[in-house]
């Protein structure tokens, strides 16, 4: 924390001249870390299936120890690893597939820095791998303080995401932590910070919740998992772009094959967009023309071709080599894959299609529990609305090469989650993406490669993109989120300070930033009255356009802070020569009921914040 000198310099002088005080302003102080509470993301949520405060003195019932000890006392979970290689684990909770995971937790000790503890996303009820997790750090500060990991089937890792946490954790420190899971995708929070997001969570049907603990003793309170009401593909202000991989990553492998999801899952695509057709015995397959001549070594409509004449194809080679084998999928194969390895499926119903050939599309769907990580588009309004007849829990877009005379009402009328137009329609009319957000439904372009026009749909307010070059989006997003992004340099998150310190606001930005403190405006640079704040947390917020930055930092009793308020107070001399020999002596309860009498003649609300310092350091 940037900090001023003392204030003011004339109590400074009294202060050194005073033995007594001087003895105070060295006693070393620990004030407790409160509790930060956060806010959920989604604008709503239902029941808590898991909430746990450990009251008790027993685990939960049908909490399952894997390994390790697990124990419940004085209020809290505590969970113990001896080695660095123990892996400690216990498992709770029922499959979910978009939840939210919290609590507030405090490491207790810790082998090294490196040491660890994660929430559980998805863990056999027995621990068996593979299962996937969200770690953090006793050094959080550290390159890979905050991580996203998977044990693999071989027992091994696979760590696919990291970043330093916001601040510094440690032992002793308690601090509100939180993820967020939809589908494969999970994002960290940090005392209500995001920090870190994934599109690589490893999902299976029978996961529950889970707590880890490595080479340390860690201990948990005030435990929640929270199901996540339905998304909204509208995109929150400070977001970056939702990734949609057009045909999977079809710049890179030959589209709609297993291939091409695998580059665009490796791009962190949040959706894989592919178009499914049925073949000439109704098995939905994954096609975009209306022949295989194109993209297959054969030739023919798909729908006058069996389902296994056209899985004998080789639909790789035509890109390259290196792709030789590559097979047409079917709708089942292509979501049995990213089930198991991650992903959600954008899928476009085309051409013509029959209610029954629909009805088969979701049967394959729901047979596999998808149902929550698919998002039906489709250019014919009839499919979408057999789809929502016959699925009315899978999200819709409509699909426009131009646009609607009236967007907002064809939107209504097919309960539209998304109307996607292509990118020359869209420039026809930009204004559409205020008009459907206010009706909730997200605007998504197609399809589009470059980097300069994605800056411009960004600047339009678009949801998302599909395109050609998911892993570009995707870093182009990652510099999106830092561009323009102020940083407060002071107060520092996480950061300390008493009523004898002066605090000045300090934000470094590209452009000029609307700063608050507690929401109430404040100018860059200007001093921050501790005496006129209360007692615990505050948040200074510095945004420029739709970046925004937080800082939290607290207000704590130390003994220093309460001899600025004695001396500061207005009380007449022999008062103050009461008070500031009572805190050399550190008779913090006997100063506080001092400070309350007729006596001390303190001014009301300086009376008050001397009494609350002093009990609190008593």
């Amino acid at each position: 924390m940037k900090l001023s000198s003392r204030r003011p310099r004339a109590v400074l002088a009294a202060l050194a001249a005073s033995a007594t005080v001087t003895a105070v302003l060295t006693t070393p102080y620990a004030a407790a870390e409160p509790v930060v509470e956060q806010t959920p993301t989604q604008s709503a949520a239902l029941d808590p299936t898991v909430d746990e405060t450990f009251d008790g003195s027993t685990l939960p019932a049908g909490w399952n120890v894997v390994d390790g000890t697990w124990k419940v006392q004085n209020g809290r979970l505590t969970g113990t690893s001896t080695t660095a290689g123990q892996l400690s684990r216990i498992t709770f909770g029922t499959p979910l597939t978009d939840f939210r995971i919290e609590s507030h937790l405090r490491f207790e000790s810790a082998v090294d820095a490196a040491r660890w503890v994660a929430f559980g996303l998805d863990l056999a009820p027995a621990g068996a791998v593979p299962w996937s997790i969200a770690t953090l750090r006793n050094g959080s500060t550290a390159a890979n303080g905050l991580e996203f990991a998977q044990r693999t089937p071989a027992n091994t890792w696979n760590v696919t995401d990291t970043a330093a946490a916001p601040i510094a954790v440690g032992v002793g420190r308690q601090v509100a932590l939180a993820v967020e899971v939809r589908g494969s995708r999970a994002t960290w929070y940090v005392e209500g910070r995001e920090a870190l997001r994934t599109t690589m969570v490893n999902r299976s049907a029978s996961g529950v919740q889970a707590l880890l603990v490595n080479g340390s003793t860690v201990s948990f309170d005030d435990l929640k998992v929270t199901p996540l009401a339905k998304e909204s593909f509208i995109r929150k202000p400070g977001d970056p772009l939702r990734v949609w991989a057009h045909r999977g990553g079809s710049s890179a492998a030959p589209e709609n094959t297993a291939a091409s999801d695998e580059v665009a899952r490796r791009g962190r695509a949040e959706w894989i967009e592919n178009d499914v057709q049925p073949t000439k015995d109704g098995v939905p397959v994954i096609l975009h023309d209306d022949t295989v001549d194109r993209t297959t070594d054969g030739t023919g409509a798909v729908r006058n071709l069996t389902a296994a004449q056209v899985a004998g194809l080789d639909a790789g080679s035509w890109f390259a080599p290196a792709f030789t084998g590559q097979r047409v999928p079917t709708l089942g194969q292509q979501l049995d894959g990213l089930k198991t390895r991650g992903g959600n499926l954008l899928l476009e119903v085309k051409g013509a299609h029959t209610r029954d050939s629909v009805a088969r599309i979701v049967t394959e769907i729901r047979d596999r529990s998808m149902t929550s990580r698919v998002f039906v588009q489709s250019f014919e309004p009839q499919h979408l609305r057999w789809m929502h007849e016959l699925a009315p829990e899978l999200p819709l877009g409509l699909l426009r090469s131009t646009l609607d005379p009236d967007p907002v009402a064809i939107a209504k009328d097919l309960g539209l989650s998304a109307y996607n137009p292509s990118d020359a329609a869209f420039r026809t009319r930009p204004g559409i993406v205020a008009e459907l957000h206010a009706q909730g439904v997200a605007v998504n372009v197609w399809t589009v490669d470059d980097a300069t026009r994605w800056n411009s749909l960004e600047k339009a307010g678009v949801d998302g993109i599909i395109t050609n070059r998911p892993a570009e989006l995707y870093g182009w997003n990652s510099a999106f989120l830092q561009r323009g992004k102020p940083a407060v340099l002071s107060p520092a998150a996480g950061q300390k300070a008493d009523r004898a310190q002066q605090v000045r606001i300090a934000v470094t930005s590209s452009e000029p930033a609307t700063i608050t403190l507690d929401g109430k405006p404040i100018e860059n640079g200007a001093a921050i009255d501790t005496t006129g704040l209360a007692a615990g947390e505050h948040v200074i917020k510095a945004q420029v356009g739709q970046q925004t930055t937080e800082s939290r930092f607290q207000i704590v009793a130390t003994p220093t802070g309460l001899a600025g308020l004695v001396l500061t107070s207005g009380a007449k001399p022999a008062a103050i020569s009461t008070m500031t020999t009572l805190l050399g002596q550190r008779q913090y309860r006997v100063l506080a009921l001092y400070a309350g009498t007729p006596a001390a003649n303190i001014p009301a609300a300086r009376r008050a914040q001397i009494i609350a310092e002093a009990k609190a350091l008593s």
